[in-house]
C-alpha cells in the first residue's frame, strides 16, 4: 500500500495557507509564486544536463549591460517570460538581460495587480565550472490602473515597496526561497514528485558570522573605509570571533545564501574604475535586500539603506554590502567615518 507523507509540505500548499492572512488575498500572489516556481523547476532541467547539450557558450550578443549573453542566459530569460506571460498573475516584466519593460498588454494580464522583476541567471558565466548559480526576483504592485497596460513607473519602485521577492539557486539540490512581510522560508526540490518541499522554514540570518565574501583582487581600488573593515575581518584575535573566513565564490547567489543560512557579510563595494558599482538595483540588490532584512540582516550602499533608494534607471547600478546585523553594524562603523 502506498504511504502518503503529510509531514510533507509544498510550495503551492504553504504559498496558499500563508496568504489566506492578508486580509487583501485573492491568491493572485501565490499563483504568481507558483508559475515562477514552475520556470524554475524547467531552468533547473537544462542547469543540470548543461554539460550534455549545446546550451553553454555565448551567443555572440551584447545584452544591456554591456556583457556577453549566454545561451543559457537566453533559456532562463524566455522561461520565466513565457510562464508569467501565459499566467493570469503578472502585467508585465522587466529583466537583466532587456533592453526595456516587457508590458504583456493582453486582456487577462493588464487586469493584474503585479509585475516582476528578475535575474534569469546570475552567475552564468560560472556554470562551465559547475559552480552554483540562480534565478533572483521581485515582485511589485503596480502603480497603473488595473485594466491599462504596465509602465515604466510600475517597475521604477524603491525596494521597500516589494511585495514578495525571492531566489532559486540551482545547486547539489534545487531550492526556492521567498520573503513576503510574514518571513522567510526555504524549498527544496523533491525531484522524485517534481515539487518544491518545504525545507527550511522561518529563516532567520544569524546576528554574527564567520565569513566575509569580496573580491580582494580589488582591495586597492576600494575607499579606505571598506578596506578598514577588510582588515578588521582579517586581523580580528579569537575573542573577538575572528579572525573571519573569506569566502568569495563570485556567484551573489550563493554567497549571499550561505551567509543568510550561516552568517556573515557579503561586499561589493564600489571601485575607482567602476564608482557606481557593478551590482543592479532592481535585479539583485533590491531583491536580496528585502530577503534579508525580513531574516534580521541589514543591506546598504555603503551609506544609505538599499531599499531605501529611488531608483531612476531600469538598469541602475549601485555597491552593495549585505549580511549579519552585527557585522553590518561594524562596517558601517568604518564606511561611515570615511
Amino acid at each position: 500500500m502506498l504511504k502518503v507523507n503529510r509531514n510533507i509540505v509544498t510550495l503551492d500548499e504553504f504559498t496558499i495557507n500563508q496568504l489566506r492572512t492578508f486580509s487583501a488575498a485573492t491568491g493572485e500572489l501565490s499563483a504568481l509564486l507558483r508559475d515562477i516556481g514552475l520556470a524554475a523547476k524547467r531552468v533547473h532541467v537544462e542547469v543540470n544536463k548543461a554539460g550534455l547539450v549545446d546550451i553553454l557558450g555565448d551567443t555572440g550578443e551584447i545584452n544591456v549591460q554591456g556583457e556577453a549573453v549566454k545561451k543559457l542566459d537566453v533559456y532562463a530569460n524566455n522561461q520565466f517570460v513565457g510562464v508569467l506571460k501565459h499566467g493570469v498573475s503578472c502585467a508585465g516584466v522587466a529583466s537583466e538581460e532587456l533592453d526595456d519593460i516587457l508590458p504583456f498588454n493582453e486582456v487577462v494580464s493588464n487586469k493584474s495587480k503585479y509585475v516582476v522583476l528578475f535575474d534569469p541567471l546570475d552567475g552564468s558565466g560560472n556554470i562551465d565550472v559547475n559552480v552554483s548559480i540562480g534565478t533572483i526576483f521581485s515582485i511589485y504592485n503596480r502603480k497603473t490602473a488595473l485594466g491599462t497596460p504596465a509602465d515604466l513607473q510600475d517597475f521604477l519602485q524603491p525596494g521597500s515597496q516589494q511585495i514578495a521577492a525571492g531566489y532559486i539557486i540551482y545547486g547539489s539540490s534545487t531550492m526556492f526561497v521567498y520573503a513576503t512581510k510574514l518571513g522567510v522560508n526555504g524549498f527544496t526540490l523533491d525531484t522524485s514528485i517534481g515539487e518544491f518541499c518545504l525545507s527550511h522554514p522561518n529563516i532567520q540570518c544569524p546576528a554574527q558570522g564567520q565569513f566575509y565574501s569580496v573580491n580582494n583582487g580589488n582591495f586597492y581600488e576600494y575607499n579606505k573605509g571598506v578596506q578598514e573593515y577588510i582588515d578588521r575581518c582579517q586581523r580580528k584575535d579569537k575573542s573577538n570571533g575572528g579572525p573571519y573566513s573569506q569566502r568569495y565564490i563570485g556567484s551573489m547567489v550563493a554567497d549571499v545564501h550561505r551567509n543568510l543560512m550561516k552568517g556573515g557579510i557579503f561586499m561589493y563595494p564600489a571601485t575607482i574604475k567602476k564608482p557606481n558599482g557593478k551590482l543592479r538595483l532592481l535585479y539583485e540588490c533590491n531583491p536580496f535586500a528585502y530577503i534579508v532584512e525580513k531574516s534580521g540582516g541589514m543591506a546598504t550602499n555603503g551609506q544609505n539603506r538599499i531599499l531605501d533608494i529611488i531608483p531612476t534607471e531600469l538598469h541602475q547600478r549601485t555597491p552593495l554590502f549585505i549580511g549579519s546585523k552585527n557585522m553590518m553594524t561594524e562596517l558601517n562603523e568604518c564606511v561611515m567615518s570615511k
